[in-house]
Formats: structure tokens, sequence, C-alpha cells
């Protein structure tokens, strides 16, 4: 076995199949991406600092605490990088290479090595019975002049950002740019979201939409949507972003600027022509539904084969090639149902399922219920914590009454929204969950409440 990618999702299947006796090699071009995106640059540092940005108080220096939030993060993840080479290092029969590959042949891979890597010689050819391309995705930058300026940043390189931007510009409105937006604003910065569409979060119901929007406002994120950004010029001092609005051109200063927006698959170069792997126009690679190739023996996992960009949909991905390969051959990764989502603002914002204004055009007779935060007797831990900030909407099937869909913008959103995601898979209804018995204080009690409530 042949994985070509440290990812949430190749690491965990070359671990399963080292157990069942077969080897594996690993190919990862960058020993600072030992454990993929998730562990190095994405999930868990990200949220890191979201949480560290979140204990500053009003008296804190601004650059000094997030010197030692990036010090936190980097220690953390320099332990947890560690851990993942040796899960896989460490076994007889995984073999780890340091190097960038490309596919050279059916099931061949040409190995060049990475500087100050294992000490390969000059060249590898790696050849196995099957391959897994796990090579993840990459931030896209549009061709705009001076994209490539010096305090212009990536959703990477703005978390090791020096010195601190005290006025930080987003290029972007999608769940990283709301991210940074909400965790640098916590920081201290002065945060201006730049967002091309006519509101953020365009894929929301309008309520859910204005909700956020209210919220990233009062915690003082200067939001401009209808804004085109069309060059960046960088200054002795500062950076000038140079945008169209509807009122004509407008100039805006910053100290740093991230560009999010958006990422693609990591698929350059990877010579998958070679093989007579298929990709489309962004360089995706082409899968069935068991996340085979068009090319004999060659499957693709997470982010590389498109769709939601999310770590654990990268570990399912292992177990549809795992048994594709050694079970039953019956999973498939396009039946999935209730993939839950979060994005972590302060407070953190979580989706399941669909909203109102698309039920309804699909010609569904749906009940909906919206309830701020502060407003539901039931649910004292918000409260508690002393966030009372949010709402929490429910979709519900009238006829059915099954769970359709749910946005939850609370404390301890993230957690709640998997009990709802089980409850849509398992076909749990809205009134059972209405009648569920939950732990006091919880932020899961809301739903006696606001279920109750439904229209």
């Amino acid at each position: 076995m042949l994985v070509i990618g440290w990812g949430k999702g190749g690491k965990t299947f070359a671990g399963a199949m080292a157990g069942a006796g077969r080897s594996v090699a690993i190919v990862e071009q960058s020993s600072a991406m030992y454990g993929g995106t998730c562990i190095n640059i994405g999930c868990v540092p990200t949220k890191t600092l979201i949480h560290d940005a979140a204990q500053r108080r009003d008296g804190d220096d601004a650059a000094e605490f997030f010197r030692k939030a990036v010090d936190r993060r980097d220690t953390l993840i320099a332990k947890l990088n560690d851990v993942n080479l040796h899960m896989l290092a460490d076994r007889d029969t995984v073999t780890v290479v340091d190097g960038r590959a490309r596919i050279v042949g059916p099931l061949e891979v040409e190995v060049t090595p990475s500087a100050g890597g294992s000490g390969l010689a000059e060249h590898l050819i790696i050849s196995a019975d099957t391959v897994v391309i796990n090579t993840g995705a990459v931030p896209v930058l549009p061709p705009l002049p001076g994209v490539d300026g010096p305090r212009i940043h990536t959703s990477t390189s703005i978390q090791h950002v020096d010195p601190f931007p005290r006025r930080l510009a987003v290029v972007g409105a999608g769940p990283i740019g709301l991210e940074f937006a909400s965790m640098f604003r916590n920081f201290g910065s002065e945060v201006t979201v730049l967002a091309r569409g006519e509101r953020i979060l365009p894929d929301e119901d309008q309520d859910v939409a204005s909700g956020v929007h209210e919220l990233l406002t009062e915690a003082g994120i200067d939001l401009r949507t209808q804004v085109d950004v069309t060059s960046l010029e960088d200054g002795n001092d500062a950076v000038t972003v140079h945008m169209d609005t509807p009122e004509g051109p407008w100039q805006l200063q910053a100290d740093a600027v991230l560009m999010a927006t958006g990422r693609r698959p990591a698929t350059e170069d990877l010579g998958l022509e070679q093989a007579g792997i298929e990709t489309d126009e962004r360089g995706t690679v082409v899968v069935d539904t068991q996340l085979r190739t068009s090319a004999e023996g060659v499957f693709a996992m997470g982010d590389v084969h498109g769709g939601q960009q999310q770590t654990y949909l990268s570990l399912d991905d292992h177990r549809v090639v795992l048994d594709a390969l050694t079970g039953s051959g019956t999973r498939r990764f396009d039946d999935r149902v209730a993939v839950p989502a979060t994005t972590f603002l302060d407070p953190p914002m979580s989706s399941v399922g669909i909203g109102a204004e698309q039920a309804r055009s699909e010609g569904l007779d749906v009940r909906t219920v919206m309830v701020p935060v502060a407003g539901i007797k039931a649910m004292p831990r918000p409260k508690a914590v002393g966030d009372p900030r949010g709402f929490i909407k429910i979709v519900v099937d009238s006829s059915s009454d099954q769970l359709l869909g749910a946005r939850l913008l609370h404390v301890d959103s993230q957690e709640v929204i998997n009990l709802l995601a089980l409850a849509m898979r398992a076909g749990v209804t809205a009134s059972e969950l209405r009648d569920g018995i939950w732990t006091h204080p919880s932020s899961t009690e809301a739903l006696n409440e606001v279920l109750a409530q439904l229209s």
C-alpha cells in the first residue's frame, strides 16, 4: 500500500493496513505536516488560538497576548506532530518517506527527497498494489496586483503574523475568513471583513445570516459587503487595499491582509495524467462512489476529491476505501446524511441539514422555530458562563416530524449539533427530542423549550 500525503484519512488507512499485516509506505513532502492539515495548520492550531483569544481582557497588551498564544499553539502542535510521526514510523510494516511524490506510471511513484528529510538517494521509485492520493487542499490566491506582498497572508501564515496587526483586513467572508476575523478581534485587532456578495453567508436563511452579521458587528467587526478588491499596494507602514464598491472606488489601510478566498485540491504536479487519473478543471480528482479514481488500484481521500473540506469526512473516506479493499464493498461516500459543521466564531456557529428557504423551495411543508438564546429560560448554561448571545433555529418536516436542519449560534453549539445530526440519521423525531431528558445545566436542554415552540 502506498499513501501520498499524511491527512486524517490517509494516516488512519495506513495504520489499519499495517495492523492487518500489509506493507505500507506513506510519503509526506514536509516533516512539518506529519498528521496532516488539521493537526498542523488547520483545525487544532486555529481553535487553540481562538480559545486563547477569547481569554484576553481589556487590560492585556494585544501583541504580547498574541505572542504567548502562538507559543502555546506551537508547543502543542509540535507534540501532536511528533505523536503522529511515531504512530506510523514505529510500526514494523510502515515506511515513512520524506519527499515530494509524483506518479510516473501505473501504481508507480517517484519521490524527490525533501531537504533535511530521511536521507534518501537522489530519487526513489516506489511501486505498490494500491495507491491512495491524500494530499489535501491549498489556499487559493486571486490574481490581484500586489497579492504577493509581505503583508499579505493565507490562513497558514497569518497564524504567525509578526508584528501583530493592529488593523487587519480579511478578504472573504466564508467560514475561514469569519473565524479569523472573530479571533483577531478578540486578540485586539481592528478588523474589517470584505465580502463580494450582497450579504455574508448567502447560502443560509436570511434571518440566520442577519443574526450572525449582527453578532459580529456587535463584537466590533466592520463587515463590508458588495466589495470587489482590485489591488493591494504595499507601503512603508501599511498595505492599502483598493476596491470597487456600489458607491465607487474605496481604499482601506491595514497592517496585514488575510486572503480567505477559498482552497483548492493539492494535485498540481502530481503527475496524475501519467497514471490516467481524471481530474476536473479545478484539479479535483474524479472518483466513483467508493473513491476509486479512473486508474485501476488508485483511490483518493479527503479534500482532493472535492466536496466539503472537513477532517472528519476524510476520516470517513478511509472507512469507505477500507471496506472496498477488505470488507463487504457496500460503503459509499455519497450517501452521507446530516453531516454537521461548525464555524468557530465567538460563540460558535453550527449547522446541519437544510434551511427553511431551501426546504420550501423543494416543495416541503415545514415548521420552524428561531429563538434568541437570552430568552430561553431552560438554557442556563450560557448565562452561567456569562455569554447568552446567539440563537437557535430548527426546521422540521410538518408531515413526518423529522428534523430537516438546524442552525445554532451559542455556547457549546459544536457539541449540541452532533446530537441533532445523530437524531436526523437515526430518525428521532422533533417531538422525541422535545421530550428528551438532558443533563442540567447544559445547552442541550434548550431543546425542550425551543422545540415546544415550533409553529
